[in-house]
């Protein structure tokens, strides 16, 4: 990937007192402004993605602006607001959840299901199914969405891969699903570690396929590597959401990251696979963009639920898609040659991901999806 910045109307102080900008100090920075161009920011951006359509997308474009988050007039719904009835889950605490649960409180093990708030526990837990998170339930970042929590965390249990292991092989899981907190403190970002737990899986049940869900480990090649290395069956890191809401649902992320993330792990011949919500005030035309961009790294299985609101303090639900939505963009995701695209208001990240691998696979979905001619321009 290639970029450049322009100036517009820079507070240029910081660049001549404090920074030596690329460490050529015989090179000051300017601006438009500064060399008597007086455009605004939109008006700068309309002429430059023009010219970036005409010179590389043969004037064809699909744009999608990232400088500008939410409008101020969008109000969300208030938390009691009642949900739809497509958005209810069945919950039943059986024996089977219950021996799901006993299991996980005997290896002191914690998982995303309770951590995040997963309205489809019960409906996993009953199956024998968890998503196992590794490296704490302290993440580094603080999300808009997320409900897990953001104290300092611990250092890593060394002891954690053996007992997840443990864990794997007490369920009898054919396919397991590990994700992780975001550890921005460890050098690595705890790549070594999830790596760890995969090894722990292989060596005690070889039959046993593993789903990494990680962070973008700032998109650090040595930290992925050590993941690449020892090949997860599918490598899963959520994109979460379009590219012009990024800032505020994820300000720690990034849409461009996420989306080299994706592209490594397809390049180092990976299962890929990323998720994103509806709900935080996307329009179709940004959905059907991210699709066509999740296709164009050669993304394999994409998940597609409604966001919903943990608690006051997180960002609002603008509005419930309605399954017919759902049934739409997994239409179209599918059209753009995406393998599997699981897409229904309940839906996460781990839902269904053993079905949803063995899907993508049997499709076929090794190979190179189709790629759509649109050209974008971001910013």
């Amino acid at each position: 990937m290639h970029g450049f910045a322009l100036n517009i109307d820079t507070d240029l102080r910081y660049m001549r007192d404090h920074i030596v900008p690329c460490g050529i100090a015989e090179h000051p920075v300017t601006s438009l402004r500064e060399e008597g161009c007086t455009a605004s920011m939109r008006e700068v951006a309309d002429v430059v993605a023009r010219l970036a359509s005409e010179r590389w997308g043969s004037g064809v474009s699909d744009r999608h602006d990232v400088a500008w988050q939410y409008e101020p007039d969008v109000v969300g719904m208030h938390i009691t607001q009642r949900k739809p009835e497509w958005l209810r889950p069945h919950v039943e605490h059986g024996t089977d959840v219950l021996a799901t649960k006993k299991t996980l409180r005997d290896l002191h093990l914690v998982t995303v299901c309770e951590e995040a708030g997963c309205p489809n526990l019960s409906e996993c837990w009953k199956a024998g199914t968890a998503t196992f998170m590794v490296l704490g339930e302290r993440c580094t970042r603080a999300c808009g969405f997320c409900l897990v929590d953001t104290r300092k965390p611990d250092l890593p249990d060394v002891d954690e891969p053996r007992r997840v292991a443990e864990a794997v092989a007490r369920m009898g899981l054919s396919h397991a699903v590990l994700t992780m907190v975001a550890r921005d403190d460890l050098d690595d970002g705890g790549f070594e570690h999830v790596a760890r737990c995969v090894q722990a899986i292989r060596e005690r049940t070889p039959g046993t396929a593993v789903e990494t869900l990680v962070s973008d480990a700032k998109g650090d090649d040595s930290s992925l590597e050590k993941l690449f290395a020892v090949r997860p069956e599918v490598f899963n890191h959520n994109i979460e959401t379009v590219a012009r809401l990024q800032r505020i649902v994820r300000p720690s992320a990034g849409y461009a990251r996420s989306l080299s993330v994706l592209a490594r792990a397809k390049r180092a011949g990976l299962v890929t696979k990323s998720g994103f919500m509806l709900g935080l005030g996307e329009t179709p035309d940004e959905v059907q963009s991210l699709l066509v961009d999740l296709a164009a790294v050669g993304v394999q299985i994409v998940t597609i639920g409604q966001y919903l609101r943990p608690s006051a303090e997180h960002l609002p639900v603008v509005r419930w898609a309605t399954p017919d939505e759902f049934a739409q963009y997994r239409a179209f995701g599918e059209s753009l040659g995406i393998a599997h695209v699981e897409a229904s208001p309940l839906t996460r990240s781990s839902y269904h991901a053993r079905e949803a691998a063995d899907a993508a696979v049997g499709d076929g979905s090794l190979a190179q999806p189709l790629v759509t001619g649109r050209s974008r321009s971001r910013w």
